[in-house]
């Protein structure tokens, strides 16, 4: 490996030079930078990728707490993150004839004064069984993706004869006179 510099156009210079080794010589660049033997599978592209990152993260900084706690949930969860709901938000779920408010707070949700840590503690609290609580309110699919939004699909109707939730904040929610006004669906 060359000199350690800060300077970005040495680093630039590192980085082409790598683009020019041959897969044994990017395997010793690898044993230097790294400390250890490279992963036998990398290719040639994916080695040479990994020591311009290390070398520019040691040159200008690697990534933010936020940052590196976001990339760690994709590769434990496999795929996005969840969708995060902006305290205030209010989500409403018909299930059974009952109509069900839960409001999101900074440290969990709300529902019948209470809060809850989860949307699937109150899902399970409400049927008596395990839910997923953003599939129960509507805010993921059967296989945890997102929910689509659809402005011009009307509610459908569940199994159980219940209604989707529909996420309203605060300005809805006060422009509504009554709860029988409020949609409840998305």
């Amino acid at each position: 490996m060359r000199g350690h510099s800060t300077n970005p156009a040495a680093i630039e210079a590192e980085i082409a030079h790598l683009r020019s080794l041959a897969l044994d010589a990017l395997r010793r660049h690898w044993r230097v930078i790294f400390g250890r033997t490279p992963p036998a599978d990398l290719s040639k592209d994916l080695l040479g990728r990994m020591i311009a990152y290390r070398l520019q993260e040691r040159a200008f900084g690697g990534l933010d707490r936020e940052s590196l706690r976001f990339l760690d949930g994709l590769a434990r969860h496999g795929g996005s993150p969840r969708r995060r709901l902006k305290p205030g938000t209010v989500l409403v779920r018909d299930y059974h004839g009952q109509r069900h408010t839960v409001t999101v707070v900074s440290d969990g949700f709300d529902w019948q004064g209470a809060t809850y840590p989860s949307l699937s503690a109150i899902a399970r609290a409400i049927t008596g069984t395990a839910w997923s609580g953003p599939r129960f309110f509507a805010l993921a699919r059967a296989n945890g993706a997102p929910a689509r939004r659809n402005k011009n699909a009307s509610a459908r109707e569940g199994r159980d004869g219940s209604q989707p939730a529909r996420g309203m904040n605060a300005s809805e929610m006060n422009t509504a006179s009554s709860p029988l006004q409020t949609a409840s669906h998305a």
